[in-house]
């Protein structure tokens, strides 16, 4: 029996294979060769990232979102021309969001590099919203150490203000620095951003709306709200709580040993003891995270990239305009 028209299935995404992304449009010769860039320096720890997966998932990306900066330089060539005035151009941001352990910052740093290889030599900047993390000893006062990564672990304030001067075409934004090796905010400590073209901005919560405010009319301005184009990447529970372990075993056997890291304590913990905690760690703050706060933003995203074996993407999803 045949489907009248309304029982048709609408998405606001168009879906595609790997395949299928793959070989969508051909794709003017990138400046210089693929092989030519160092893959170490942009690959995740325990993050796989191959000439195959740059060729055939960030190519066509980076090729959309040349269409996209395109249009939007246009936009505010004609703008002005419509107002009779000469401005200053703004950075275009983007947006990547998805769960602890997805891989976003491979994906981050991926994206600046190919963006900034692009024939119009473009300055493209890179922001963690770590750095906007209440400092430990804040957290701490306020009782939400162990919440570390939930929506009120961050200094919104200070991020909405980030993101307000760089829209506002303030020429140098200045951002703070998280430290992974400390687990902390460094206070003296800032990084220094110059008229940047693009601006990335990468993190769990880029996405998040507050639930109290959901379904509610509040005069509130969100991070998102400053997004030109944004990203989520998504892949099962399963492999994010697998891929989350395995990290945590590679980093006892690097970063840990170093004296200084704040994990330091936990480097001559067993092989059982490790799982024990990485799997508590996961399943009490990391999980409800995901499922609360993270994961309902995923169709905010323009697109969504769809992981699957060891982080290899498997599909894509673009939101139809």
């Amino acid at each position: 029996m045949s489907k009248t028209p309304y029982q048709a299935t609408y998405s606001p995404f168009r879906s595609f294979t790997r395949s299928e992304w793959s070989k969508l449009e051909e794709h003017p010769m990138f400046p210089i060769s693929i092989s030519d860039i160092d893959l170490t320096k942009l690959q995740g720890l325990n993050e796989p990232l191959t000439l195959e997966e740059m060729e055939e998932v960030y190519i066509p990306m980076i090729r959309l979102l040349q269409i996209h900066i395109t249009h939007y330089r246009n936009l505010h060539n004609e703008r002005d021309e419509f107002f009779k005035n000469s401005s200053k151009r703004v950075p275009y941001i983007i947006g990547i969001a998805g769960s602890v352990a997805a891989g976003k910052s491979t994906t981050a740093r991926v994206l600046q590099k190919l963006l900034s290889l692009t024939p119009e030599k473009l300055n493209v900047e890179l922001v963690t919203t770590d750095g906007f993390l209440y400092s430990n000893a804040e957290l701490t006062k306020r009782g939400i150490f162990n919440r570390k990564g939930f929506p009120e672990s961050y200094d919104a304030k200070s991020l909405i203000a980030f993101l307000s001067a760089a829209k506002s075409g303030k020429e140098i934004l200045s951002a703070p620095v998280y430290s992974h090796l400390y687990y902390d905010i460094m206070p003296n400590e800032k990084q220094e951003i110059e008229y940047p073209d693009i601006l990335i901005v990468e993190g769990i919560n880029v996405l998040q709306v507050p639930r109290s405010l959901e379904g509610k009319r509040k005069k509130r301005v969100f991070v998102s709200d400053f997004f030109d184009f944004s990203i989520y990447v998504d892949a099962s529970h399963k492999d994010l709580r697998q891929w989350f372990l395995e990290r945590f075993f590679k980093l006892q056997e690097t970063a840990f040993l170093n004296p200084e890291s704040y994990f330091h304590q936990y480097v001559d913990l067993s092989e059982k003891q490790s799982l024990e905690f990485a799997s508590q760690v996961w399943d009490s703050i990391n999980l409800p995270n995901l499922e609360q706060n993270i994961l309902p933003t995923r169709f905010r995203a323009d697109l969504i990239l769809e992981k699957g074996e060891c982080h290899f993407v498997r599909g894509v999803r673009i939101r139809k305009i």
